[in-house]
């Protein structure tokens, strides 16, 4: 359909997308891509600048012309009372049972995802708006085939929203004819229907920044956050955000990331599955940086300490929350074992944050969320957080976040089998609207299956790179373990789902992906054009 403004919605009609779509927030939305678009394009050209240095050899080090910012003493803005107290957040999709369950599971904090958890599906992203705009009022449930109902305790969690990142379009709605940007689609339509709401309400307008790359991306969303406010005649500094530090850049600009935002910055959350992806994308030439089994790429290894240290020193230092990460690991209600393992790693993972002085955790499961928050209550006990934890013994430098030294770390055929079968698994969940998979009892979402095809790409791209019992990967090779993957998923799962899912075109996918001379940024970018 065409409106009366220069959008075109080019997606197929949904139930309430006029309520969500109307003539004044598309008005919104529009003075939004015609004020920044084009800065964020920049910004992109900038990311593949930056990579081609890489790829040549250069390697990352703090920048000389923001020294001023990391030396000079300042904080960021206030916290709000709502956001202080974040021990446990959970996280998940929008779709309408998930943001029930996630809103009454006893997490401090839901952030409600449209990005790494959600395949955006013009259904999805259009419901997930809609889902939240009642949720925000009360007016939501959900209702299963059994007859059971689902709805909102009295208390919930903290509501946060996570749009899509700048790297990303809307391919479902055009300004003249060129696509929205997805982050923009995503914030603009939620802050649009909903900042007034949750002001009366007695919270706000709260948000989860991904995949910055570094401060002037950051600079970026403090201007358009500035632009929004000021178009809803809200005060500005309402918008609160934490940015996930996910990539290895942006591991470098944390005080300038944190600065550019200062009036709208609330924290920053070490988000560690990307922050690996990023580590081997951006390194993935480098002869001298090749990566093990991602079993063996743990929070303990040099590199993903000095990161989470840093993050931590650096958040206490400015008044910040420092936000712990995701354990991939998930519970089971039919499985003893395979729950007592999950809750055994979890409750590691999170006791090992909590002593590194990190103010609160993600989980994917309600679970789990008992087993984080008994690890923090024990070193935080009724403290919200801990900023006063400064870790003024941490001196991280450049050398340390590239450190890629694994000690007994090894690349095996069952890593690389295991690195195929979760690719192919997640593509195909995802090509069917499903943005977070439980594969093999763990939560697998786009960061986690980015991992799993750079690893092989990174494997395969590198010559005479051999697993530990000498069998050299090669292209042969590969593709022999890719048919037999995709064999083994269609006897898993079954005919029917393996047709249904698209398992086989996740299979085609997967191999042009890690055949490519070329390494595709984001593996959502070739299969966003298969998805409706």
């Amino acid at each position: 359909m065409v409106l009366e403004n220069t959008a075109t919605v080019k997606g197929k009609a949904q139930d309430g997308v006029d309520e969500i779509l109307t003539t004044e927030a598309l008005d919104f939305l529009e003075m939004l891509h015609n004020k920044f678009n084009s800065r964020r394009e920049e910004l992109l050209e900038l990311r593949k600048q930056r990579q081609q240095k890489l790829d040549a050899g250069e390697t990352l080090d703090f920048l000389s012309e923001t020294k001023q910012v990391r030396e000079s003493d300042w904080k960021v803005g206030s916290t709000p009372h709502d956001l202080q107290l974040r021990r446990v957040e959970i996280t998940g999709p929008v779709d309408r049972k998930m943001v029930i369950n996630a809103l009454n599971c006893g997490a401090n904090v839901f952030m409600a995802d449209f990005e790494d958890a959600n395949s955006p599906t013009w259904e999805n992203v259009v419901q997930g708006q809609i889902n939240l705009r009642d949720a925000i009022r009360r007016d939501i449930d959900f209702t299963v085939q059994n007859g059971k109902t689902y709805r909102l305790n009295k208390e919930v969690a903290v509501l946060k929203v996570r749009p899509r990142g700048w790297h990303l379009t809307e391919k479902h709605m055009c300004f003249g004819d060129v696509p929205v940007s997805a982050s923009l689609f995503d914030f603009g339509l939620y802050f649009f229907h909903n900042a007034k709401e949750l002001i009366a309400r007695g919270t706000g307008p709260y948000f989860y920044l991904p995949k910055l790359e570094s401060h002037l991306e950051a600079k970026l969303w403090n201007d358009v956050f500035v632009a929004a406010q000021e178009a809803l005649d809200i005060p500005v500094g309402t918008i609160k955000a934490t940015v996930l530090i996910e990539t290895i850049t942006a591991a470098f600009e944390m005080d300038e990331i944190l600065y550019a935002l200062r009036d709208h910055i609330v924290g920053l959350n070490a988000g560690r599955w990307d922050y690996i992806f990023s580590a081997i994308k951006k390194f993935k030439k480098h002869e001298n940086v090749i990566f093990p089994d991602r079993t063996d790429v743990t929070m303990q290894v040099p590199f993903m300490r000095a990161y989470t240290n840093l993050l931590v020193a650096t958040c206490h230092k400015r008044g910040a929350h420092a936000m712990g990460g995701m354990a991939a690991f998930i519970p089971s209600r039919k499985d003893p074992a395979v729950n007592e393992n999950a809750f055994k790693k979890v409750k590691a993972d999170k006791a090992f944050e909590a002593s590194n002085g990190f103010d609160g955790t993600w989980v994917a499961h309600p679970d789990l969320v008992q087993v984080a928050r008994e690890e923090f209550d024990k070193v935080l006990g009724d403290k919200p957080h801990q900023k006063e934890v400064l870790r003024e013994d941490v001196q991280v430098l450049a050398r340390d976040l590239t450190n890629f030294t694994i000690k007994e770390g090894k690349i095996t055929e069952n890593g690389l089998r295991l690195n195929i079968n979760v690719g192919i698994m997640y593509i195909g969940n995802w090509l069917c609207g499903t943005g977070a998979a439980a594969i093999h009892n763990l939560m697998e979402d786009a960061a986690t299956a980015e991992i799993s095809r750079a690893q092989v790409w990174q494997w395969l791209h590198h010559p005479h790179t051999k697993t530990a019992d000498g069998i050299e990967i090669t292209e042969e090779r590969v593709l022999q373990l890719i048919k037999e993957e995709t064999e083994n998923i269609k006897e898993e799962v079954g005919l029917a789902m393996f047709k249904n899912c698209h398992f086989e075109k996740a299979s085609q996918l997967f191999s042009e992906l890690v055949l490519s001379k070329c390494f595709v940024d984001f593996l959502t970018l070739p299969a966003y054009k298969y998805i409706d």
